[in-house]
């Protein structure tokens, strides 16, 4: 339940003296990461599954007139956790409203935004496992009653008010699904994963967002691009642009197999997608450690970087791709580890991996 005094009551005819933080309407400018983000369906590539998912209940919801149940999205970064929230609201014709779980400090910002919004909008918000508490349990009556609890006053003049809000869709994503508690997780009617890409997905990518930069393409050179991407399509629209920069200065400006590989050889981005840290990562474990198992507290200190970026950044891809395991006792390198670096793997750590599976 929120509390606010009585000189700074939210729409209650008194006088705010602090500003609202107002969340962002997504808006398809010139500008690189909007004039790529698909509008639609059709043109959103990848996670199949979720399309055909959410085509269905769009249409069943336009069906009986009602907004959309809360929807949760979660996954490894990059995946189009926002991109598909716009595509959302686009196919359902009313505005979304953005923001992020860290922006909602205090209680004031996320009554502001609720308290904004019109019937059927939908209100995005990312990395919501980092919501605080309070602002997490102002949003259990929006999101079940579509009403507003606040508490005015204090002591013996203390009132409490319900504040009906307009019926809207709640979109919560996060990289952490774990880190939601239950009953703010409990409270979404839907709950999906986003998947890494395929490469030939990826390829797609590619080739779409160089054609909307206006760029030439070989199959070859999109497939070369993808096969780097860590089945991330924000990585594939990233590295699209820096190949394309060498392809201007170096080459013909032609995108093709052999300027996409040269291109990212240069820029220390193998064929497996691993870049300079990822590397680093690998032979940390291997040559200090002798190929794990070791605790990530003790990687993070020895890379001079934050646990959370290990976490957040390298594990997941490096886990998926089968360069790393996790273990009780920590990180260890797998057999497919050491073959893409190139080096042997010792007969007794080799033991103890046909022990371990």
């Amino acid at each position: 339940m929120a509390i606010i005094s009585d000189d700074n009551q939210l729409g209650l005819g008194i006088k705010n003296k602090n500003p609202i933080i107002k969340a962002e309407t997504i808006e398809y400018d010139n500008t690189f990461e909007n004039s790529i983000r698909p509008k639609d369906f059709d043109s959103y590539i990848g996670q199949s599954a979720l399309k055909e998912t959410l085509k269905i209940t769009l249409e069943a919801a336009k069906k009986r007139g009602k907004p959309l149940d809360h929807l949760l999205f979660y996954g490894p970064p990059g995946l189009g956790k926002t991109t598909i929230a716009g595509v959302i609201a686009s196919q359902m014709g009313v505005e979304i409203r953005i923001t992020s779980a860290p922006a909602l400090e205090r209680p004031r910002d996320i009554i502001g935004i609720l308290m904004s919004l019109k019937g059927g909008e939908i209100l995005f918000i990312d990395e919501i496992h980092r919501l605080n508490k309070v602002a997490e349990e102002i949003l259990y009556p929006a999101m079940e009653d579509f009403t507003l609890d606040m508490t005015t006053g204090k002591s013996q003049t203390a009132k409490t008010l319900r504040i009906p809000l307009p019926k809207f869709t709640l979109i919560g994503a996060t990289t952490k699904a774990g880190e939601l508690s239950s009953p703010l997780r409990d409270r979404f009617g839907i709950i999906h994963r986003l998947e890494f890409y395929t490469i030939e997905e990826l390829a797609q990518v590619v080739k779409r967002t160089a054609k909307i930069l206006e760029l030439e393409i070989t199959e070859e050179g999109a497939e070369a691009i993808a096969r780097r991407s860590r089945g991330t399509p924000r990585i594939a629209n990233r590295l699209v642009k820096r190949v394309s920069d060498f392809a201007i200065v170096k080459y013909d400006g032609i995108i093709d197999k052999k300027v996409a590989n040269e291109s990212l050889d240069i820029l220390k981005i193998d064929e497996f997608g691993l870049d300079t840290t990822d590397r680093a990562l690998l032979n940390l474990i291997i040559n200090k450690y002798d190929g794990g198992p070791v605790g990530i507290e003790t990687i993070a200190a020895a890379l001079s970087e934050d646990v959370r970026t290990i976490e957040d950044v390298c594990e997941p891809y490096l886990l998926q791709a089968g360069l790393l395991q996790r273990t009780p006792r920590g990180r260890k390198v797998s057999p497919e580890g050491y073959r893409h670096l190139g080096i042997s793997m010792p007969s007794a750590q080799t033991k103890l991996f046909e022990d371990y599976l």
